[in-house]
Parts: structure tokens; C-alpha cells; sequence
């Protein structure tokens, strides 16, 4: 303790003595004062000593370090919270304190375990005490969405209509009986539905492509025209978007010309993955144009049959032999999806209620992802809720609300915008 005491008076008498040989009668500035430093040998002296002093103190420190950490070398790195090993040690990290922060750091540290964060910033989830961006859990267990088959395969199958694609539906119409011939100059309407909420509740069905198989009277001039409806999960027609056939890239009806001695065609629209989407009814509406030759003997001109000026004429007959859609069902299970929903007001655990939002969020956005293309998607998620799961307008809301003020909170969140199709 004495030579310590007295180390630390000359260490303090030397730098007075520096001090007081400054000059006082004019303002120093630094590369003065750096000049007049330079030229005290006695200072340099004393600094090199305790520079020698302070590596055999650090090393010493070493030695000290080594002995209660059994050899364990390294250096810490602030910036990336961990250590660097030399080669010959190449794991020498060690338990490193809980350090609290934005993003991935902690919003507060665990007081029974230091290293350990005790809970985390929105949009991120404790997970073997630190913090990790969310991620929700596989959503197979509510509801399907895949096939194994490629575009390929579906074109192959859908070619061939092939029956293991091939989707029962219930065809229901006023104006139209399949295999019978009739009028179609004025707009006919059909539907092929799958009643799935009588039949299959626990199902929900996608669709792949649609076929007929459309025959038309010799010398026929009539030119037949479809518009086609989805109805995605049930309710009215209403609440049914229209398939944008040949715009925006969307597919477009194939034409093939069958042999025999009618003149028919098998239409064959197919949407394959990239176009695939949910339904439940698909709606037809038939009309006809009439075909003419243009009045200057070149191309072809198309009249609707009221404009056509020869009334009472027969522009021919036309039957429809066959309708199916082809796509696959799913599993549904509107149960555990009510389960996640009741965890919005009575959530089981702590962090349970975002568990089940960050969950009812991805099967949102992978439902209203199978929209048509447009500005912007369908909200085919509120008509899950109100036909599949025969939730209240005012549910569909509730749940609507509060799956906008969760995402608002998470990390590189966008504004979620959907055109409304139920009501």
C-alpha cells in the first residue's frame, strides 16, 4: 500500500510539474500544448512505465481468467454480442447477459436468469429466452390449400377429363336440360352447386377448370357466349365475383372441334395453380350472337338476335350434352377455427390471444390470396366466416378489427386493403 501511495504522488507531481512550466502570458492552443508534451522526457518516461505496468496487470488478468474459466479465450464484441475466439478455441462463448432493446432485443430481462429475456416487443415471441420474429404456426390444421399435381399434370388430366379431378356438382337450371335441344336467343342461366354445407361441412372445395361439351345445329349462326360466376363459399348470387376470361392474362375458353355429325365442341377453361381459386356454386350465363358476313364481303360481323332484323327466323338450336368442374376438396375444420376465434376474448395462456390472431391472420391473407386479378384482392375471408362458419355480420366485423389492429403493430406491416364481396 506504501508503494502504491507513493507511485501515485509522483505520478501527480510529475504532471504539476508539467503543468506549471506552461507558459501563462498567451493562449495555448492543442498543437502547442502537444509540442511542449513532446519535449518532457521526465512524463515520457513515467508513461512508458506505467504502460509496462498496465501489461503485466492485463496479463495477469489473464492468467487469473484462464484459471476460472477453465481456458476459455476469447474477446467480447459489443457490436455483435458475442465473442471472438482465437483459432485454437474456436467455441469460447460464454453466457452472455440479457440486454434490452428494439427489434429483436429484450423488452425486459428474466430475473431468476439474467441471460434470459422475460418478454418481447410486438411483433416478436419469447422463444428459449430470446426474442424472435413471429412466425405462425402451419394453418393445415384449419384449412387446405394445396395440390401435389403440377400445371402439367392438371392440363394432362383436365385434357382427358379425367374423372379422379373431376367434382360432383348438383346442376340446377330453369331455362336448360342437359341433352335437349333449345332456343338460345335469349340468355339461359345454370348453376352447378356443391352444397357443401349440407353435405360436406367439414370440406372446402378448389377449383381448377370448367368444361362443357356444346353442340349446335348444321349451318347454325349463332355464336355462343359464356359468363361465368364463382360463388366462393355459399350465400347469394350476389355475393359471387365474375371470372375476367381472356383479360389481364386470365385464361381463356380452348375450343376443340369433336368428329361426328353435329357440330359440337368441348370448352375447356383451365385455371391450373396460378389461377386456381376457392368455390362453392359456379353460375353460366349462356347468350348468343349471330353470326353475318360483313357488307363489304370480307371478315365477319356479329348481331344480337333482337337486332337481327328478320323476325320469326330460326338462327338454329344448340344443346349443352355435359357441364363439370374440375379441381379438389380440402380438409375444413370450422371448429378449431371458432377456437381460435373465442381466444380474441378469452384467451387461454398469456400470449395465447396473439398466438390466435398471428394464426386467423395467415389463414386470412392465404384465403383472400386465391382472389381474381384485380386492384386489389377480395375479401374472400369474410365470407368464410359468415357461410362456412355462420358468424354474424357484427362477428365478421369484431374479428375484422381486430386482425387490422394486430397487423398494424408487427414489424414491416402494410396497409391490408380488400374489396368487399359478402355482406
Amino acid at each position: 500500500m506504501k508503494k502504491t501511495a507513493e507511485e501515485k504522488k509522483m505520478k501527480g507531481d510529475e504532471f504539476q510539474n508539467f503543468v506549471r512550466k506552461l507558459p501563462t502570458f498567451y493562449a495555448l492552443n492543442t498543437s502547442a500544448i502537444q509540442y511542449l508534451w513532446r519535449t518532457e522526457p521526465a512524463v515520457h518516461q513515467r508513461y512508458k512505465q506505467l504502460e509496462l505496468s498496465a501489461q503485466q496487470l492485463v496479463g495477469k488478468a489473464r492468467r487469473v481468467v484462464r484459471k476460472l474459466f477453465n481456458s476459455h479465450l476469447g474477446s467480447y464484441l459489443e457490436e455483435t454480442r458475442g465473442c471472438a475466439c482465437p483459432y485454437e478455441h474456436l467455441s469460447c462463448q460464454g453466457v452472455v447477459p440479457c440486454s434490452v432493446g428494439e427489434g429483436t432485443g429484450c423488452a425486459s430481462c428474466s430475473y431468476e436468469n439474467r441471460s434470459r429475456c422475460a418478454a418481447c416487443h410486438p411483433g416478436y415471441m419469447l422463444s428459449q429466452g430470446l426474442c424472435r420474429g413471429e412466425a405462425p404456426d402451419s394453418t393445415d390444421h384449419y384449412i387446405g390449400f394445396e395440390t401435389d399435381l403440377q400445371d402439367a399434370e392438371l392440363r394432362y388430366l383436365l385434357e382427358r377429363r379425367d374423372s379422379r379431378i373431376g367434382v360432383h356438382g348438383i346442376f340446377v337450371s330453369n331455362d336448360v336440360r342437359l341433352n335437349s335441344w333449345f332456343d338460345p336467343s335469349w340468355r339461359k342461366r345454370m348453376l352447378l352447386t356443391l352444397k357443401s354445407n349440407k353435405y360436406k361441412s367439414n370440406m372446402v372445395h378448389m377449383l381448377l377448370g370448367v368444361s362443357l361439351q356444346v353442340c349446335l345445329t348444321k349451318n347454325s349462326t349463332l355464336d355462343p357466349l359464356l359468363s361465368v360466376y364463382i360463388n366462393p363459399f355459399g350465400g347469394s348470387h350476389s355475393e359471387s365475383w365474375i371470372m375476367p376470361i381472356d383479360q389481364n392474362s386470365y385464361p381463356d375458353w380452348e375450343r376443340t372441334k369433336l368428329d361426328g355429325p353435329l357440330d359440337c365442341y368441348n370448352w375447356t377453361l383451365t385455371l391450373g395453380n396460378k389461377w386456381k381459386t376457392f368455390f362453392e356454386t359456379v353460375h353460366f350465363y349462356l347468350r348468343s350472337r349471330i353470326k353475318a358476313p360483313a357488307a363489304s364481303g370480307n371478315g365477319t360481323v356479329y348481331y344480337e338476335p333482337l337486332d337481327f332484323l328478320e323476325p320469326g327466323r330460326n338462327f338454329g338450336y344448340m344443346k349443352i350434352n355435359s357441364i363439370q368442374v374440375y379441381g379438389y376438396s380440402m380438409h375444413f375444420d370450422p371448429d378449431a377455427i371458432q377456437d381460435l376465434i373465442l381466444q380474441l376474448d378469452y384467451p387461454y395462456t398469456q400470449g395465447s390471444q396473439d398466438s390466435a390472431l398471428l394464426q386467423l391472420a395467415e389463414i386470412r391473407d392465404r384465403v383472400n390470396r386465391l382472389s381474381p386479378p384485380g386492384p386489389q384482392l377480395l375479401d374472400l375471408f369474410s365470407c368464410l366466416l359468415r357461410h362456412r362458419l355462420k358468424l354474424s355480420a357484427a362477428d365478421v366485423l369484431r374479428i375484422q378489427a381486430a386482425l387490422q389492429t394486430f397487423s398494424a403493430k408487427q414489424p414491416n406491416t402494410r396497409e391490408y386493403e380488400t374489396t368487399k364481396l359478402c355482406s
